[in-house]
């Protein structure tokens, strides 16, 4: 008797877990269910017209024990829509009895298009998806801030000039022909995609007419805010050797590999290869400025966050820094590389080639980073001229400064105290070192500062960039 009652109170589990299952998985019909969504909105920064933009990812998820349908999905702008959806691998402007497992989700990749050739496009672009489930209807936004660009996809240019008027978009790189001029106006903003250059050619020039109000920006094309301060999103601007009075004020150059690469040229030349001023150079994943045996004058310049070299100035050449604040705080890993480095050599098949470096002069200069040493000195042994001086200026430096003809006045490991570098901010603190600790004589080559103010109205002129006035 026993027995049987254990094989029936067996049997009733039995058929309760197996009425159970059967009750889970039939599809929930219940007009009251709903779907949850991993956001409200799916938004898009800024993205340019013709190119498209970043995927986003909406999540859709099943908050119940039972199967659900989705009877319905769709875009209500249907195939006339901006965007474009791609539902567990399948492209689609709609689709009908989805089912999504108990307590699973589905993923929605979104993009969007839009097309400057439809003049009535809005700069605000919206749509939504709706998902119809049991008569219930539920939606998602969509929104998409779009602009429209000039695109300069592998191009050469000639005599050319960009303003403000819309954005440049730069794919597949772009070069300056030799024997032309871009010049790019205030307020100007040149995007480049990923792995793009400009590359300015023998003979050929680049003028950046940029101010402080309004500087030119070169920076990469994805515009999504986590991408504000990542390096190595392009490749850099790159003067090619010979090319002649490239120009640069008022300019911000940001997240590049190399923000400016300055090749060969005649030293004697009387003009350098560059000229810059008034100018930032930011989250380089390798070098902000690279002198490989050029000629570069640099004044009121900030070099911020590089990867290997904030300033480094190969195979000889001739260079010289004023006002100028190179601090290094890699942030995004280890470094173990000087912010500046100086050689008059290089190595290629097996052979030394040795350059002349006959000037790299840095005056009322700040110079400071992470690392014990921030200067490499690194000159050929007993060949080519090697000729540098660090002339009242702030060091992170632990080497021999006691030789006055490569180190007069300097200032070693004092913290510099800047306002807010986080913030891009390299005005100096009230009490920060470098104030006043500057040469007149250096002053009075570079007598505004970053922001125009006066050098000379106080005790004495501050190093780095940016002079504080009480």
């Amino acid at each position: 008797m026993l027995k049987k009652g254990l094989i029936y109170i067996v049997f009733i589990l039995v058929a309760g877990l197996i009425i159970s299952s059967c009750r889970k998985d039939e599809i929930i019909t219940d007009s009251s269910a709903k779907l949850s969504f991993s956001t409200d909105t799916v938004m898009f920064d800024t993205v340019f017209t013709t190119i498209g933009s970043t995927t986003r990812q909406l999540k859709v998820y099943n908050p119940y024990d039972q199967p659900i349908k989705i009877s319905n999905l769709f875009l209500a702008g249907g195939s006339e829509s901006f965007y474009r959806l791609n539902i567990n691998g399948k492209i689609s402007t709609s689709l009908t009895n989805v089912e999504i497992a108990p307590d699973d989700s589905l993923f929605i990749f979104v993009e969007v298009n839009i097309d400057p050739t439809n003049m009535n496009n809005p700069m605000v672009v919206q749509d939504s998806i709706v998902f119809v489930t049991n008569g219930n209807r539920q939606d998602i936004d969509l929104v998409a801030y779009g602009q429209d660009v000039l695109l300069i996809n592998g191009q050469f240019v000639g005599d050319t000039v960009w303003t403000n008027d819309k954005p440049v978009l730069v794919y597949n790189s772009m070069a300056v022909d030799s024997n032309c001029t871009l010049t790019i106006m205030q307020g100007a903003k040149v995007h480049f995609h990923k792995n793009s250059y400009l590359y300015v050619y023998p003979t050929a020039s680049l003028v950046v007419n940029g101010t402080l109000e309004e500087p030119v920006i070169f920076r990469g094309d994805r515009l999504d805010h986590s991408f504000d301060d990542v390096p190595g999103q392009w490749g850099g601007i790159h003067l090619t050797q010979n090319s002649k009075n490239n120009v640069i004020n008022y300019a911000e150059i940001i997240n590049a590999v190399i923000g400016i690469r300055a090749d060969s040229l005649d030293v004697s030349s009387p003009n350098p290869t560059l000229t810059i001023t008034n100018s930032k150079i930011m989250n380089m994943s390798y070098a902000g400025i690279l002198g490989a045996g050029s000629t570069i004058l640099a004044t009121n310049c900030v070099v911020y966050n590089c990867g290997f070299y904030a300033v480094a100035l190969l195979y000889g050449g001739a260079y010289e820094f004023y006002h100028c604040t190179i601090f290094n705080y890699w942030s995004q890993g280890s470094r173990t590389t000087p912010s500046v480095i100086l050689n008059n050599y290089f190595y290629s098949g097996g052979t030394y080639y040795v350059r002349h470096l006959v000037k790299a002069t840095f005056g009322n200069c700040i110079i400071f980073g992470n690392q014990d040493d921030e200067i490499a000195l690194d000159p050929y042994p007993g060949a080519g001229d090697f000729i540098y001086k660090f002339d009242y200026s702030l060091l992170k430096y632990t080497g021999n400064v006691s030789d006055p003809v490569f180190f007069n006045n300097v200032y070693l490991n004092e913290y510099p105290e800047f306002a807010d570098f986080t913030e891009y901010d390299f005005e100096l603190d009230t009490l920060s070192f470098p104030k006043d600790k500057g040469s007149i004589d250096i002053g009075s080559l570079v007598p505004l500062d970053f922001k125009g103010a006066s050098r000379t109205s106080d005790t004495g002129p501050d190093l780095g960039a940016f002079e504080r006035l009480e």
